[in-house]
């Protein structure tokens, strides 16, 4: 699944929303890349736990279509 992530500006968000998205599947695959503020995720985790802990992260995400 895809998100986007408007506040996602630097590596250090990166590794914040990472870490967030890990916190719920800490096998996910995670690539996020900062400069277009776009969030790969391959995880067994549903996309409503992944909104969800990203919102609480203080990163609300977008869904990007695959």
């Amino acid at each position: 699944m895809q998100f986007h992530i408007q506040n996602m500006t630097c590596f250090g968000c990166a590794r914040s929303v990472t870490a967030a998205i890990q916190s719920v599947d800490r096998d996910a695959v995670v690539k996020a890349d900062p400069d277009s503020r776009k969030v790969e995720v391959e995880t067994s985790a549903t996309r409503a736990k992944i909104e969800a802990v990203l919102a609480e992260a203080g990163y609300p995400a977008a869904v990007q279509a695959a």
